[in-house]
């Protein structure tokens, strides 16, 4: 063995020595309480020092005060793990979804074609046969794990773009969604080169759920000025509010229409996997194509997203290439995952799903999707019991969008004033429940999925919201110090 060798081996071992620390430092640090900070902000002054400290140099660094950068630099962020984050759609990942992410990037196995990856691919193929069914799509169904939602609704917008639109039709073409159809959607179309005028956006019911004959009188106006409808986007779990489309009934439009039906699930197709709740879902399994997110309710790490079609070959059409270069001994049965997405070079996307689900099986995860549901009816009941609060839209999933509205207060006043119950939330380290906007109006909104999140835990936040809440309420001339810019 050579010096230089000699020198390679024991900077390995220095490494995995480091590593393995680093490693049990990290398992610690993912138990959080109430007290820990929920954020940790960079402002301008460390954002300049961290860029300019931590910037690669000529010489080497010790591996062991690198680990301790990383860590440095991931401490500055939202905690969506914390028990008191309750904004967007916080991923809570289970630690076995970590394990299965080590193992992905420790075998770094490009997941391109079956004769390179033929043992992560033939479980991706599993998993997406496995996740098909339940949703209830049929034998048919095929898809590819990607890196999101967003991936996922391009991926399938393609697909229904390319099976109903002709090329020279497509200036004509036209899709429909609603007015709480996520922004992904839009900026999709916008990718695939439609432009707005070709979407109509349908009104949504009381429940923000997708007006049915408005749609269907729209469709009607748009067939008789030579418009040519092809795709209807259905959600399954807005963000805003946890609505749930009809899908049944959107889906009975579509065969009557000869439209593609698209269900944006990200959020809500993991309702599926519950015995209490899947009902919600009923008539997903009639879709073309859904978009599903295993770092929402699936307790996965970053970027977990799942695109699963109806029929069999519509995504291979969009996506299916070759080259020369390409030389995969593919054996029947089969599949290249290369042809059913944009991507070429990409990770074993499947397997940390795979691995925390063949831990926990369906049974246990759908348990832990119900305590989602659990936590959110609890935070409703809760926030019911005190003075001046108002529940904005029907509790449908783990999501409560609600607004502190004294009666003395005008819609403005009430729209600054929720804004700073936001904001003090956080500042007191009380919680992240972040505002959204509901018909107009600024409210606030509570999304819950932590498993291990307790239901006395809600109760003490929504108590500690409403003093916050009265407390700004009572100095009204101040308020507006507590705003968001």
């Amino acid at each position: 063995m050579t010096e230089k060798e000699e020198d390679v081996d024991q900077f390995h071992t220095k490494v995995s020595i480091a590593t393995l620390a680093a490693l049990t430092r990290l398992l610690k640090m993912n138990t959080q309480t109430p007290s820990d900070p929920i954020v940790r902000t960079l402002d301008a002054a460390g954002t300049k020092e961290m860029q300019e400290a931590f910037l690669p140099g000529e010489s080497p660094h010790d591996v062991a005060s690198v680990i301790q950068e990383t860590m440095d630099i991931f401490d500055k962020r939202m905690r969506l793990t914390h028990p008191h984050c309750f904004c967007y759609v916080p991923s809570c990942p289970s630690p076995l979804a970590w394990v299965g992410d080590l193992f992905t990037s420790l075998y770094n196995v490009n997941a391109v074609s079956w004769d390179v990856s033929s043992g992560p691919s033939a479980m991706e193929q599993a998993m997406i046969r496995w996740l098909a069914h339940q949703v209830g799509l049929p034998p048919s169904a095929t898809g590819c794990f990607v890196s999101g939602g967003s991936m996922a609704n391009l991926s399938a917008v393609v697909a229904a773009r390319d099976k109903l639109l002709p090329p020279l039709r497509r200036p004509e073409g036209t899709i429909y969604v609603s007015d709480q159809t996520h922004i992904s959607i839009k900026k999709c179309l916008h990718i695939i080169g439609f432009h707005e005028h070709q979407v109509r956006v349908i009104p949504t019911d009381e429940a923000f759920r997708m007006d049915i004959a408005i749609l269907q009188r729209t469709i009607a106006a748009d067939r008789q000025c030579g418009r040519l409808p092809f795709l209807l986007v259905a959600s399954c779990g807005t963000t805003n509010t946890g609505s749930i489309d009809p899908l049944d009934a959107l889906a009975d439009v579509a065969k009557e229409e000869g439209l593609w039906l698209h269900v944006d699930g990200a959020y809500g197709a993991s309702i599926a996997l519950s015995d209490k709740h899947g009902h919600l879902v009923n008539g997903i399994g009639r879709a073309d194509s859904i978009s599903w997110d295993g770092h929402k309710w699936l307790f996965q790490t970053y970027g977990c997203g799942i695109v699963l079609t109806r029929d069999s070959t519509s995504l291979a059409t969009s996506f299916a290439v070759d080259a020369e270069y390409i030389n995969s001994t593919t054996p029947h049965g089969a599949v290249n995952f290369y042809n059913f997405g944009p991507e070429l070079s990409r990770p074993a996307r499947a397997i940390p799903l795979w691995f925390t689900l063949r831990v926990l099986g369906r049974r246990k995860m759908g348990e832990m999707i119900d305590h989602g549901f659990l936590l959110a009816r609890t935070a409703e009941d809760e926030i019911r019991r005190y003075a001046h609060w108002l529940i904005l839209a029907p509790v449908t999933a783990s999501i409560v969008v609600f607004r502190y509205s004294p009666p003395e207060l005008k819609d403005n006043e009430l729209d600054e004033l929720n804004l700073a119950i936001s904001t003090r939330l956080l500042t007191e380290n009380v919680a992240s429940i972040f505002t959204t906007n509901i018909r107009g109006r600024v409210a606030l909104r509570f999304c819950a999925m932590n498993p291990a999140t307790r239901t006395d835990t809600i109760m003490e936040v929504v108590q500690q919201m409403d003093e916050v809440a009265r407390t700004i309420s009572t100095s009204r001339p101040g308020l507006c110090k507590d705003c968001k810019d």
